[in-house]
């Protein structure tokens, strides 16, 4: 297709199916620098990428885009007209000129804003949610409860077997005087969604034992919310319908903010695949045995050992019977196992697809971990045989312990678990290879590091494996909890490495890696590269047309 600014530019048309499906239909254009599903669909079949957004103190020049996307602030790069505007301002000129005119003279498209609004119903026929404070008399008709008398309190002895709403076959709760004339009347039986006390509950926590509904000092001081969090059905509607108990709560005078969350975050859903019986009815995943024979997985029934048919992977719902109930997952794996597969398997953003092989996983790393811990523990207590002043493996080891603490607390800051996950296990790892040269040589410098890294290690995982660490913590002599225990600090000068790995990309694409001297010159980057078994077979005794090195980043050969 056309460039819609540059006549003689074309762009490549793909069709693919991960764009997220909330998202619309039809063409949009994607930004592998900038977008990590794009990026990762650009390098899974060798797309060029170029970066457009420069992050803030770095040098144009010297900025590619590897493995991950740049998707925080900056200004616009390689990109004609918007170059040195913000993302949001490039936005703006963007919309303005595909509204004005195009190349020939005509208007490209028109501003649009798309909303998702629909009337609420928020009464439900329903036991659970809260009561409508509502009284309705033949004589005096709707009536409402008094102040006096709120909250209306749902009974302790509702009958849940009998179908309908159990409120209104209560033989008493429903049966109340009229406060305005005093003859028989009765309850509203409907209560409300549970969105209505939800919407607005984050500013009564703000004062939870106030006998007011808020302190609007106090709750003006802690509001709004720095992070929301939540769903796509909580971002669109409850997100909406908390924004307007804001303004309403504004427009009483209970509280002087206008919006009610900072930042807002739409987590995945956690799903799994689905199965009918041979009547087409749903079957729920414990009662399904799963055999493998050639490579075919088929599902059968349990109960009756009749085949039953796979079905796609969705959201977890009564409906479909697909949910997992979580107290047999905590009876075997525990809640530290769970916690850490459903935040390393994936981004936030997206899906999790439960699978008992993921929880397996997870499970041996938790008891992994516990391994290392009481192995370090044990040669952390031993006394010194030699002194030791410098010693290579103690400083290259707390230095791994300083970068993955640094690391994990820019990834936890940015909510990316899974990535924070990723930098645990590869710590995970250097503790298994620096334990044995521990138990070969324990030094004083050696058995230091390893205590460091041991506190480094148990903080670090606090968050995902809560009930593990505060084990570990007291097995370490600690005092506290370690949920209250500061994040440790990163020494800096742990940080300057002897060595860097450096990527190297042919034509852009990246082909290999190698390691060299930090600020090594370019004349060993380019001789190291050009080694390499890969860069020999795409050469085939060629000399590149160019070589462009970025000392201690990257090198790009072009044929």
């Amino acid at each position: 297709m056309k460039h819609p600014f540059d006549e003689n530019k074309t762009l490549p048309v793909y069709v693919a199916n991960f764009v997220l499906m909330g998202y619309g239909t039809g063409a949009i254009f994607g930004c592998p620098s900038s977008d990590q599903r794009d990026l990762d669909f650009a390098r899974k079949y060798n797309l060029d990428v170029t970066a457009v957004v420069l992050p803030e103190g770095k040098n144009r020049d010297d900025f590619l885009i590897t493995d991950l996307a740049f998707t925080e602030h900056g200004t616009m790069i390689n990109s004609q007209f918007l170059d040195g505007l913000t993302p949001e301002q490039a936005f703006e000129q963007v919309a303005d000129r595909l509204g004005n005119i195009d190349l020939k003279g005509k208007p490209q498209g028109t501003r649009k804003t798309n909303y998702r609004l629909r009337d609420w119903g928020i009464s439900r026929q329903r036991f659970w949610g809260c009561p409508i404070p509502i009284i309705h008399c033949d004589n005096c008709g709707q009536v409402n409860v008094p102040d006096a008398d709120l909250p209306v309190r749902l009974p302790e002895d509702p009958d849940l077997s009998k179908p309908g709403n159990a409120l209104d076959h209560h033989p008493t709760w429903k049966i109340v005087e009229c406060p305005t004339c005093g003859s028989d009347a009765r309850r509203e039986t409907d209560t409300m969604d549970t969105f209505v006390d939800s919407s607005w509950y984050f500013a009564r926590f703000t004062s939870p034992r106030s006998s007011q509904p808020l302190v609007p000092e106090i709750a003006n001081a802690w509001l709004p919310v720095d992070q929301y969090i939540g769903g796509i059905e909580h971002a669109i509607l409850h997100l909406l319908y908390s924004r307007y108990f804001t303004r309403a709560l504004k427009k009483v005078g209970l509280l002087d903010i206008k919006e009610p969350f900072k930042g807002l975050f739409t987590q995945g859903m956690v799903t799994h695949e689905t199965y009918k019986d041979e009547s087409k009815n749903w079957v729920s995943p414990d009662n399904i045995r799963i055999e493998t024979k050639d490579g075919n997985r088929q599902a059968f029934v349990l109960s009756t050992n009749k085949p039953a048919t796979i079905g796609p992977v969705e959201k977890m719902s009564k409906s479909k019977l697909n949910g997992v109930d979580p107290e047999d997952m905590l009876k075997t794996h525990g809640a530290d196992a769970i916690r850490w597969f459903v935040l390393s398997d994936s981004p936030p953003e997206r899906d999790v697809e439960w699978n008992e092989a993921g929880i397996d996983g997870a499970s041996r790393f938790v008891q992994r971990f516990y391994k290392i811990v009481q192995e370090s523990i044990a040669l952390g207590q031993l006394s010194p045989k030699v002194a030791g002043n410098e010693d290579k493996e103690a400083r290259e080891f707390l230095s791994h312990v300083h970068a993955t603490t640094k690391a994990v607390g820019e990834e936890l800051g940015g909510i990316r678990f899974n990535r924070a996950i990723a930098h645990i296990y590869d710590l995970a790892n250097g503790f298994s290879k620096f334990l044995p040269k521990v138990s070969q040589h324990p030094n004083g410098e050696r058995i230091l590091a390893l205590r460091k890294g041991l506190d480094h290690l148990v903080v670090l995982v606090a968050p995902f494996m809560p009930h593990m660490a505060e084990t570990c913590w007291q097995q370490l002599g600690k005092s506290g909890l370690v949920c209250d225990a500061p994040w440790p600090e990163v020494d800096l000068a742990l940080l300057v490495k002897e060595s860097t790995i450096i990527p190297v990309q042919v034509n852009g694409k990246r082909r290999g890696e190698i390691e060299v001297p930090l600020n090594a010159p370019k004349s060993l980057i380019e001789e190291k590269a050009l080694n390499l078994d890969a860069i020999k077979r795409i050469l085939e005794d060629d000399s590149p047309k160019k070589i462009i090195v970025v000392p201690n980043r990257i090198i790009n050969i072009v044929i």
